[in-house]
């Protein structure tokens, strides 16, 4: 009977008021967290003129908040898996925005890139803890939406950013962006205050009388607790060293010394059973952000250098490209609660792969160029509002924060790569090409990797009998909800 209620109702009417709070606080964070995040990518010319650096260095300072996010996204994720999604949340929060402060008071590369990592492990854990507050406090049958529609406020920070830099730069000067990014924090905080804690998680951890505990396999013995300790370390500072000019001449050796590293550890979480997903979904993300990310961060510059577009046209444009993002990611709630997660992942970046190379064919019609960035946008970097969900299904609710903060931010790495890996496939063509190949080709491998069901089908191998879709099953507390009124209240 309660079934054929719910049925009754619009979708938005099934969420309570208290929900739809939670899920507030949870898309505010995002916001801030899209604004702080994209200012660099606005102002990387400005920076690059005061400090004298050259193309690679640039890009490297957007590649520098890569490098601590799986580090961040681990400790975070299970910060918020043992105490609590709320914690994490406003910890991720403080961390990022006074990193964004830092960077407004930096005085060279070096002062500029040691908060950018800051920057990095803040928003790392604010993805983990606010994805799964945000799917755990809704009904099981609407948790893409919530996946699709928390994502979506990093293209409303985006959008504001680029508003602000059209206003802002030109009077008060690049610091000024980074100024700014410590303001909204009260409001985050003011919005969590009395937040209740994600009641999936609050029922997992009063059924099973203990909190969870995702890092204990890293420490199961004082021996382990040394490798893994010594494991973080190299994996931390040989990241830093393939990203700065500190590893030049040795980055593949460095590249594949954190990578083995990164891996020991990702087997070692996932243990006998799962230690394939772990890998799997981490190759899954890199490519994800391999195709949406030469755009993200170098598409100012290429509007900037290539095109020569003024600050105003550079906003415009990407006021354009932010839309469309937030679009995809509603559109993408909706269509995959509609047909599915993975055939709504992969059937939308199918129809993307249509726009990318006119985006880069388009040179003095901004109009038109906008119109290209906006559907593009909605359809590949748009759908990636779908992962959390897509994510966060793979793993049960005692380690789901840490796994996917995990798994998310290492491969959020292909995020670090792809600009540079832009940059310097530019030095042989032009900007706009390098990016369309890489965008093209990240999303071919994408596809193929989501639409073929390939991180559950390995999955299968070492675990059978493992649950399909851990966010499938129904909250206890809304299938309990009797009444209609009762929900719309909250109470």
């Amino acid at each position: 009977m309660h079934n054929n209620t719910r049925a009754t109702l619009p979708w938005y009417r099934e969420v309570s008021r208290t929900q739809w709070k939670s899920f507030f606080a949870a898309w505010i964070g995002y916001v801030l967290d899209g604004f702080d995040f994209v200012v660099i990518t606005l102002v990387l010319t400005e920076i690059s003129d005061d400090f004298h650096l050259s193309t690679v260095q640039a890009a490297s300072l957007v590649s520098a908040a890569f490098i601590t996010r799986w580090l961040g996204g681990a400790v975070l994720g299970a910060l918020g898996d043992r105490y609590g999604r709320k914690l994490s949340m406003i910890v991720s929060i403080l961390l990022y925005s006074l990193g964004t402060f830092a960077c407004g008071l930096s005085w060279d590369y070096t002062s500029m890139f040691v908060a950018r990592l800051a920057i990095g492990m803040g928003m790392a854990g604010e993805y983990s803890a606010s994805a799964t507050y945000a799917m755990e406090s809704w009904p099981a049958r609407l948790r893409n939406r919530a996946s699709g529609f928390l994502i979506s406020g990093f293209s409303v920070g985006s959008v504001l950013a680029a508003e602000a830099y059209k206003w802002i730069v030109p009077n008060l000067g690049w610091r000024w962006m980074f100024y700014i990014g410590l303001v909204p924090i009260v409001v985050a905080l003011w919005l969590r205050r009395a937040l209740p804690e994600a009641p999936e998680w609050s029922e997992t951890v009063k059924e099973d009388k203990a909190r969870p505990n995702p890092f204990r396999p890293l420490f199961a013995s004082p021996g382990l607790a040394t490798v893994n300790t010594v494991l973080v370390v190299v994996a931390t500072v040989t990241l830093f060293a393939v990203f700065t000019p500190t590893g030049a001449g040795l980055v593949p050796v460095l590249s594949v010394l954190a990578g083995l590293s990164i891996l020991a550890l990702a087997v070692q979480l996932g243990g006998r059973r799962s230690w394939l997903l772990y890998v799997s979904m981490i190759v899954t993300v890199f490519f994800a952000f391999l195709y949406t990310w030469p755009i993200q961060a170098l598409l100012p510059t290429y509007l900037k250098t290539d095109l020569g577009y003024s600050p105003s046209q550079v906003s415009d444009a990407l006021f354009f490209a932010g839309f469309g993002t937030m679009a995809g990611c509603w559109l993408a709630g909706f269509v995959g609660d509609w047909i599915g997660t993975k055939k709504a992942y992969a059937f939308t970046l199918l129809a993307s792969m249509v726009f990318v190379f006119p985006v880069f064919a388009v040179h003095d019609n901004l109009l038109l160029l906008g119109v290209l960035l906006f559907v593009l946008q909605a359809l590949s970097f748009g759908i990636s509002g779908l992962l959390p969900r897509y994510i966060g299904g793979h793993f049960p609710t005692g380690s789901r924060a840490a796994a996917l903060g995990f798994t998310y931010n290492v491969g959020a790495l292909g995020g670090a790569v792809a600009p540079v890996l832009g940059a310097h496939l530019a030095s042989g063509m032009p900007l706009g090409r390098a990016l369309a190949v890489l965008t093209f080709a990240g999303t071919v491998l994408v596809v193929l990797l989501v639409g073929f069901d390939v991180p559950a089908r390995l999955n299968r191998l070492t675990d059978p009998d493992g649950v399909h879709d851990h966010l499938a099953a129904e909250l206890p507390d809304t299938a309990a909800t009797p009444l209609p009124e009762q929900q719309r209240s909250g109470t």
